[in-house]
């Protein structure tokens, strides 16, 4: 791995978001949701000219009569006495998707890849919606229209002529439906390679690999209804007002009916606080919040396990006098390994808990009072948790606490992950997995007629070095934005550009189209909310949400362009020309997506009578042995874990960084470069830092600071010119937007337990600008 002392430039582009506004940091003090939202959805509405057509996609979103799937977040649809189960940012997404702006062969003629190379994501998606296949013209460096039979022939051909079919990576964001998810991975597998990188490799890994090593599964086991009957919550690294908005709901429907919600986050977000439900017009009308929390633990990043660990540590002291504190039934009977946890609890110090987690005896004390008075209790987090070197082990730890009081296997009880993009749990269930299981192949073998590769594949990490060596020539992107998602954003330029061909499925133009390989093709599909017609007549495809519900997605929209093709239709057309042999019945299965269905029926347990049950009001729940209390582990029971507290102080000098989200945006998509949660006006290129930290450093509110990541072969990444935002985080930590701080992050710095890139634990210095120039990576 070559070392970058200094990274690739973050473009800032003569078109850029903000037209002259000041950088203007002030605290947000107003409820989440609530007007605010409101007044965002209008402004939306109007910028992206979809005013009517907005209102009406936002009355077909999330529906269960026919309506489409929300492109956004997984969180699942609630339709109990709701005529509208939408957020702020799905109407964002949509209303993005929608546009009446077109990217056609007119505007790439008109502009070379090393003009567009200059702009801003932000100017770049704002274009609209792609239009036509297109391939990159090296003479020109424009890109050139291309038919589709052409281009899915150069696609083919460069899988043909490989040498060994680990040549070739298929990445997958979450955007796409169960249906194409099948096709995907059976033609990559077929091809002869199990190389499937998805966006779970630097999202939810840890999640997944923790669970099953506890549970014998890798997802959560609880449902909507669990979170309407659980007597306390407990949240850890989530921001769910920016994204997972609709669970403002249940968080405030929990608060009227006495559950005690607990929030631990470095930063304490607008959703831990009160929120005013859109669609609850009465309060809206009476401007009438509701709280969303009852206790704030600020948390140090890193620190959450050390929290975990002294909250089961009081837990199991109060039940030397309390026995009821601890469910020894529910131990007893459905777990392993209980002695070796508790002996480890009991020799874990309280000023080691308190000294790691930067949270004081008292309030983890308090937190663990909740925990213990309450009887059925639901754990959350998200990527707070899981981006870290030791992700799997607090997932883990997460499992260890709720055993204590046997919260698993009833009602209002249990883990909850949640999942951030629309189907990305669904992509895995349907075989984007670098690491197969035996079972599954057997059964693709068996019903798919295949012989399908046993070892295991490349993950994202994985694949960005392999391309690095040369060895993976043919990088297959179906959506997202490969370039700024992942991680060391230099090293990942230098991978992309260094392929024989790329190819990216996608809707709007991105990053990852200016960073290509020597060939580049670029082909436009079907938005969710558009209408697909095949042979069969109107199609739909399922999704799975983050709590195992497999639903059907109906676009209601004329396409953006004749030109368009559905995912499965892409994938079928590229596999054809791969596979010129195979017997699989490509076009026969995209003429009507039942008989894909039928054929997932047969091979992916769960999913047995597909066509029926998707079809049924809210689709149908994947069933979880776990939450039947039944166990897929080695010894069939529910497993403790009695790792040790990771070392998360930041050596003297340093600091601990997380890279996060803005609310006005999503992923990669930045839709403006304000973030009304945290009070930030026309500004990303910021470093949130503690006020204790800024002075010891002397740096003043807005200063120009320089960001230095060392990774773990001592090479340095830079940030140059970053404007330092004092905010309420704890000392000894930072946090700043991706994909901008993605730069940071060393390849080589990816977690041994969940290989996921460590994206929320990076040491830095940050000091003073040196010298005057332009902000942005240097």
């Amino acid at each position: 791995m070559s070392a970058h002392d200094d990274a690739e430039p973050t473009p800032q582009g003569p078109v850029g978001p903000v037209p002259g506004g000041a950088p203007r940091s002030r605290p947000y003090r107003h409820p989440a949701a609530g007007w605010g939202a409101a007044r965002s959805v209008a402004e939306v509405l109007l910028e992206q000219r979809s005013l009517v057509e907005g209102v009406r996609a936002v009355k077909r979103m999330n529906h269960e009569d026919g309506g489409f799937d929300c492109p956004g977040c997984a969180w699942p649809d609630d339709f109990k006495g709701l005529h509208l189960d939408i957020c702020e940012n799905g109407i964002k997404h949509v209303t993005w998707e929608m546009t009446p702006k077109r990217v056609g062969r007119e505007f790439f003629a008109a502009h070379s890849v090393a003009e567009l190379s200059g702009w801003t994501d932000h100017a770049l998606e704002d274009q609209g919606r792609l239009t036509e296949p297109m391939a990159y013209d090296p003479d020109t460096d424009h890109y050139v229209p291309v038919g589709w039979n052409d281009a899915f022939e150069t696609v083919g051909r460069a899988l043909r002529e490989l040498d060994d079919p680990g040549g070739a990576a298929f990445y997958t964001s979450g955007r796409l439906g169960n249906e194409a998810t099948f096709l995907y991975q059976l033609m990559a597998r077929e091809l002869g390679t199990n190389n499937l990188p998805d966006c779970s490799n630097m999202c939810h890994e840890a999640s997944g690999r923790a669970l099953t090593a506890s549970l014998g599964t890798g997802k959560g086991t609880v449902d909507l209804k669990d979170w309407e009957a659980a007597d306390a919550l407990f949240l850890l690294g989530v921001n769910a007002a920016s994204n997972a908005p609709r669970m403002l709901t249940p968080l405030a429907a929990a608060h009227r009916r006495g559950a005690r919600i607990v929030h631990v986050n470095p930063l304490i977000e607008a959703a831990a606080t009160r929120t005013i439900v859109p669609h609850e017009l009465r309060d809206m009308a009476l401007f009438k919040a509701t709280r969303t929390g009852d206790l704030n633990l600020q948390v140090r990043i890193g620190g959450d396990m050390a929290l975990l660990r002294g909250m089961a540590k009081a837990v199991l002291e109060r039940s030397a006098a309390d026995p009821g504190a601890l469910d020894r039934e529910f131990v007893e009977r459905y777990t392993a390994g209980f002695e070796e946890y508790r002996a480890v609890c009991e020799a874990t110090p309280w000023e080691e808990i308190e000294r790691q987690s930067s949270v004081g005896r008292a309030d983890i004390r308090r937190a663990a009072r909740i925990y213990s008075e309450a009887d059925r209790s639901i754990v959350c987090w998200c990527l707070g948790l899981t981006q870290h070197e030791h992700g799997v082990d607090t997932v883990r730890e997460v499992v260890n606490l709720l055993l204590l009081r046997g919260n698993l296997g009833r009602e209002g009880a249990g883990p909850s992950p949640v999942r951030g993009h629309s189907n990305v749990q669904g992509n895995r269930t349907c075989g984007v997995d670098h690491r197969p299981g035996a079972e599954f192949l057997d059964r693709l073998a068996e019903v798919c007629g295949i012989d399908p590769p046993r070892a295991e594949g490349l993950d994202t990490v994985g694949t960005v070095e392999a391309m690095h060596r040369g060895d993976v020539k043919v990088f297959v992107g179906m959506g997202g934005n490969f370039a700024r998602a992942a991680p060391d954003t230099a090293y990942t330029y230098e991978a992309l550009r260094a392929c024989e061909l790329t190819v990216h499925v996608s809707t709007k133009l991105n990053r990852s189209h200016l960073v290509h390989g020597r060939r580049a093709l670029i082909l436009p599909c079907l938005g969710r909310t558009e209408r697909d017609r095949r042979a069969g007549g109107l199609q739909s495809t399922s999704v799975e949400d983050s709590m195992s519900m497999v639903h059907l997605s109906v676009g209601m929209k004329r396409p953006a362009s004749p030109h368009l093709l559905s995912e499965p239709a892409i994938i079928a057309g590229m596999a054809r020309a791969a596979l010129p042999d195979s017997a699989t019945p490509w076009e026969w299965y995209t003429e009507d997506y039942d008989r894909i269905r039928d054929t997932m029926a047969r091979v992916l347990p769960g999913f047995e009578d597909f066509n029926r049950r998707v079809r049924l009001p809210l689709g149908f729940r994947i069933k979880q042995p776990a939450r039947e209390l039944v166990f897929l582990t080695p010894s069939g029971r529910a497993e403790f874990s009695a790792a040790p507290l990771p070392d998360v102080v930041p050596a003297a000098g340093t600091l601990s960084l997380a890279t996060l989200r803005s609310h006005d945006q999503w992923n990669t998509t930045v839709y403006s470069s304000d973030d009304r949660y945290r009070g930030i006006e026309n500004l990303r290129t910021l470093v949130f830092m503690n006020r204790a930290d800024m002075r010891e450093r002397g740096i003043g509110a807005l200063a120009p600071v320089d960001i230095t990541s060392t990774a773990r072969d001592g090479s340095r990444r830079r940030l140059r010119r970053y404007l330092a935002v004092p905010y309420d985080i704890p000392r000894g930590c930072a946090a700043g937007y991706m994909p901008e701080m993605n730069v940071l992050c060393a390849i080589g710095d990816h977690s041994t337990q969940s290989d996921q890139p460590i994206m929320k634990h990076v040491p830095v210095t940050i000091a003073p600008a040196a010298a005057q120039g332009s902000s942005g990576g240097s």
